[in-house]
């Protein structure tokens, strides 16, 4: 337990309206978004500056208080869930937009910036930042670059990792650390802030980070395709990707999805359809309407049962913005909503979609997909109780037996929501013994005391000696 002495040092230093340590208000804070997760902290602080970082995470050494770091808990991984309790360090006080910069093409911003409100403060200054997770409107920036977090136009525009140019941050030793800049051709060294990106929370606090910025695209299109088999919806994205043009966003529903967003937000899809697909072209405009009209072709080939085009901007804002709530119209329909990760290469998503399909029938349970279809990157969403024991064994037999399926095919286990809690078994399967033991010597390294994020990524424990990592790498590779 967390002594008083301490909870009196970290509201001297941060503040008293900075610092929670009594039960029920800490109740949120074990939570994030991930389904049957929760671990209680001792103490969560607010910081306001890296000065307080600091402060608090000394304090935190000394009491021997494991650190979690969380933005707004948004993650889908348990990757924020403090499984250790400890001190959870809440980065979305530091919240400040730090600079525009026009000349450079670039934002800076703290940790707990709001994704959206980035997004439209550069928007205001004519410039475009593509990261989109669905979580956008409370997903903190700190938060999308610890998961590496993508969206619905990362098949054309990329993860969050190919934004970031710059972080700041505290090192498990409390050294401050500054690393990329600016410059567009960086090559000076190890590639440190490529490492920091994605880590989680287990090699660093993050707490500034600066993004480049492109020029927005002057035209864009909207395509809606509706489709009476889901495994023509896959050979659509298929055969689009393999004509060469890459939509911003390719993003698809089966008809389960379809009816719980319809009874969400009431917009008129047809309710008997098996899939849709939303694709956006965006660019210039002559080949903007090039592309359209070579995706329509591709539509009307492999015969899609309606193809409709946005009539204009606000209608297909709204077509985007029905697909952002799915995961939400999900959640309205059973007590517990198991959302998973699967990505495969994009030849590979119509068989895909045949195996969720199998597995549903093999183990009787309820089933809804949606996802960034253009990318691979699939959300097969199980709909149960946790309550139910049976249920949840049946479920999690279901994703055990797909990502097997997704690992022969040469897939990832995570396309955007990182490994965290959640993932770590898979995660020793798609890279082997070898791959987790060179993670766990990184770790080692950046924080010996293993107090950042413990739990996290792999299990702790079991040395890491040079024949672990020869004989993994000669399995995994």
């Amino acid at each position: 337990m967390i002594s008083s002495t301490a909870i009196a040092h970290l509201k001297e230093k941060l503040g008293d309206a900075n610092v929670l340590h009594e039960k029920e208000d800490l109740l949120t804070l074990g939570y994030d978004s991930t389904p049957g997760v929760h671990h209680l902290p001792e103490v969560v602080v607010y910081p306001t500056s890296s000065e307080q970082v600091v402060a608090a995470m000394e304090i935190a050494e000394r009491e021997g208080l494991p650190l979690t770091p969380r933005g707004s808990g948004t993650g889908l991984s348990g990757g924020s869930v403090p499984v250790k309790g400890g001190m959870v360090l809440c980065l979305t006080r530091m919240n400040r937009i730090l600079e525009i910069d026009e000349e450079n093409l670039t934002a800076t911003a703290e940790a707990g910036v709001i994704t959206l409100d980035l997004f439209n403060a550069v928007a205001a200054k004519g410039l475009f930042y593509p990261p989109d997770p669905g979580s956008q409107k409370i997903s903190t920036l700190g938060g999308n670059v610890a998961e590496n977090a993508g969206g619905l136009r990362g098949l054309k525009y990329g993860v969050t990792r190919d934004y970031v140019m710059a972080l700041k941050g505290v090192l498990a030793d409390r050294s401050l650390i500054a690393t990329g800049g600016k410059s567009v051709k960086d090559v000076a060294g190890y590639g440190f802030k490529d490492l920091l990106v994605g880590s989680e929370g287990t090699l660093g606090i993050i707490t500034e980070i600066t993004v480049k910025l492109i020029p927005p695209p002057q035209d864009k299109r909207t395509i809606l395709a509706y489709f009476d088999d889901v495994r023509t919806a896959g050979e659509a994205v298929s055969r689009i990707i393999a004509a060469k043009i890459i939509p911003s966003t390719m993003e698809i529903m089966d008809r389960a999805v379809i009816n719980c967003v319809e009874d969400y937000v009431k917009i008129g899809l047809p309710r008997q359809m098996a899939a849709l697909l939303l694709i956006e072209v965006d660019g210039h405009p002559a080949p903007v309407a090039e592309e359209a009209a070579g995706v329509r072709k591709i539509l009307e080939e492999v015969k899609a049962a309606e193809i409709h085009v946005a009539r204009d901007a606000e209608h297909a804002a709204g077509l985007a913005a029905a697909r952002r709530t799915a995961l939400s119209a999900l959640a309205r329909v059973s007590p517990t909503t198991l959302l998973e990760d699967a990505t495969v290469p994009r030849s590979r998503l119509a068989e895909t979609f045949g195996e969720i399909e199998r597995l549903r029938e093999k183990y009787q349970l309820k089933v809804g997909t949606f996802g960034h279809a253009g990318d691979g990157n699939l959300h097969p969403t199980v709909l149960c109780d946790e309550r139910d024991h049976d249920e949840m064994a049946r479920a999690h037999a279901f994703y055990n037996e797909l990502y097997e399926q997704v690992l022969a095919w040469g897939g990832t286990v995570s396309g955007e929501h990182g490994i965290g809690l959640a993932k770590k078994e898979y995660l020793a399967r798609q890279i082997g013994p070898g791959g987790v033991q060179v993670m766990k010597r990184i770790k080692q390294t950046f924080d010996p005391q293993g107090l950042l994020n413990p739990g996290k990524i792999f299990d702790e424990g079991d040395p890491c000696t040079k024949a672990h990592v020869e004989e993994g790498f000669r399995v995994s590779h």
